[in-house]
């Protein structure tokens, strides 16, 4: 069983899990394409070692690139950045430190991470 993407004018609408074969009889005639993603691919690599699919397993709201071969999720602030290598967006300013138990959350107008 797989998972697949329906992608209509480049942005995820839906995401179904179904066996390859459900594709050669059902028939969809709403607009956009389906598209396989992987459950197990983040950030351009697979977490159980194996084949990544398109940098990120696909989400609601997601955009499929075409150029990239890319799901990529909503840029979450202006400031963020994409990173080319992993199709996920990056802060300008690193997460504090990540083996701490503190909480931070983004704070957009001063670009910096608060204490949540």
């Amino acid at each position: 069983m797989g998972h697949y993407a329906k992608v209509n004018n480049g942005i995820v609408e839906k995401v179904i899990a179904a066996e390859a074969e459900f594709f050669d009889n059902f028939v969809d005639n709403s607009p956009g394409q389906w598209i396989k993603t992987s459950y197990n691919t983040r950030r351009g690599e697979h977490i159980l070692g194996g084949t990544p699919l398109r940098k990120n397993f696909a989400g609601i709201g997601f955009t499929y690139d075409a150029d990239r071969d890319a799901f990529i999720p909503p840029q979450p602030y202006d400031s963020w950045t994409l990173n080319e290598d992993s199709c996920v967006w990056e802060s300008p300013v690193a997460y504090p430190d990540a083996d701490s138990d503190e909480r931070y959350i983004w704070n957009e107008e001063n670009q910096q991470w608060d204490l949540a």
